[in-house]
């Protein structure tokens, strides 16, 4: 049984021009380091998803934005709370309009939302959290994550999760990475989001 519970109700909730605040991220993590064929090695980064407990598909650890938090508080917060794993913020990728029939109220009465979302670069997986009975983690590469997203807007904020992580390891290919710095599965995702942009 787990020690820690989740928090309910929204009597904390923060709003701002007719929007619920919601704070996410996407958890990843660096797997096993591959060799190219010309000797080099790349880290392979996979993102961590967890099932949806409104329909079908998979989304990222998201939740309200609470008066008593900051907005990188309460994405630990939910990362712990829905996908069992705690680590650390790296960075803010942006804000995401969204609507949410579940989240109507008197304060947002066309369920309209505001997320923001970071990259958590997991630490630690948890073996219980306040979530588990009612959710699975699912750790995929991020063209599987784009596959099996639920939601437009979440695979908005992967697709700038892929160009902040490009971004990164360009900058200083060394600290992560001793190949291209770009990390397998991410190259055909990138020359394709860069199209599209």
């Amino acid at each position: 049984m787990s020690a820690l519970v989740a928090r309910t109700g929204r009597h904390q909730q923060r709003y701002e021009g007719g929007h619920r605040l919601v704070s996410g991220c996407i958890p990843f993590k660096y797997t096993n380091l591959v060799e190219n064929s010309d000797g080099t090695h790349e880290k392979v980064v996979e993102v961590l998803m967890i099932n949806s407990t409104s329909g079908p598909g998979l989304v990222f650890p998201k939740g309200g934005w609470e008066n008593d938090e900051t907005v990188e508080e309460a994405a630990i917060r939910e990362a712990v709370e829905e996908a069992g794993v705690r680590g650390d913020i790296m960075d803010f990728l942006g804000h995401y309009f969204f609507k949410s029939k579940t989240l109507q109220d008197e304060l947002s009465p066309e369920g309209l939302c505001k997320a923001a979302m970071f990259p958590l670069l997991v630490k630690e997986e948890l073996q219980f959290w306040p979530e588990q009975n009612t959710r699975q983690r699912s750790w995929l590469t991020i063209p599987e994550a784009i596959g099996l997203c639920r939601h437009q807007w979440m695979k908005e904020a992967l697709e700038a999760f892929s160009r902040w992580y490009a971004d990164q390891m360009l900058s200083n290919p060394k600290k992560e990475n001793h190949g291209s710095g770009i990390p397998r599965g991410f190259d055909s995702h990138l020359r394709e989001t860069c199209r599209r942009s």
